[in-house]
């Protein structure tokens, strides 16, 4: 590694180089989702929700009118959550979702979005494609797909890192 301190070393004010560039790469991928992530959240929470809830009700909107069950919707969620139950509670306590048991099976929880979860996002949708835009303005079209590309092979390693664990342990 290089004895010039590096952009991620300054930005968490280590003193000591990263013991490797992929060590470097990938925390700088954690600091950096955290940026993104810091800049996005004002974004949503004007509306009085949370990043999660947000992406709730866009997972539900895109359902359409069937709607999803619960562990559908968790499965779906940009960030892993255990508590799924909880923010369905308070979407629907605020009347921007509602739920269902299926009638074929008693266990099954269905949430679809209201008609306000839909006025909700639509009052959203605008300055979300905006951040959407801007967030990554300084790359080219060229950058932007070795990016994602980039980002693929990263996200497939590691989520078949996962998938071979759990399979050697039996557990899900």
């Amino acid at each position: 590694m290089s004895q010039k301190e590096s952009f991620f070393q300054k930005e968490i004010k280590q003193k000591k180089p990263f013991r490797s560039f992929g060590a470097e790469a990938a925390m700088g991928l954690l600091i950096t989702a955290d940026v993104l992530r810091g800049s996005w959240w004002p974004v949503v929470e004007q509306a009085g929700v949370s990043a999660q809830q947000y992406n709730v009700l866009r997972i539900l909107r895109g359902a359409g009118k069937e709607g999803l069950p619960t562990r559908e919707i968790a499965a779906r969620l940009l960030e892993k959550s255990p508590g799924i139950t909880r923010f369905i509670d308070q979407l629907e306590s605020r009347g921007l979702i509602q739920r269902r048991r299926s009638t074929s099976d008693r266990r099954k929880v269905f949430c679809t979005i209201t008609r306000s979860g839909l006025e909700l996002l639509s009052n959203l949708d605008k300055p979300v494609d905006k951040w959407d835009e801007e967030s990554l303005s300084m790359l080219n079209g060229r950058e932007l797909k070795q990016l994602i590309d980039f980002l693929e092979r990263i996200h497939s390693f590691h989520a078949n890192l996962k998938e071979v664990h759990h399979g050697r342990s039996g557990s899900d």
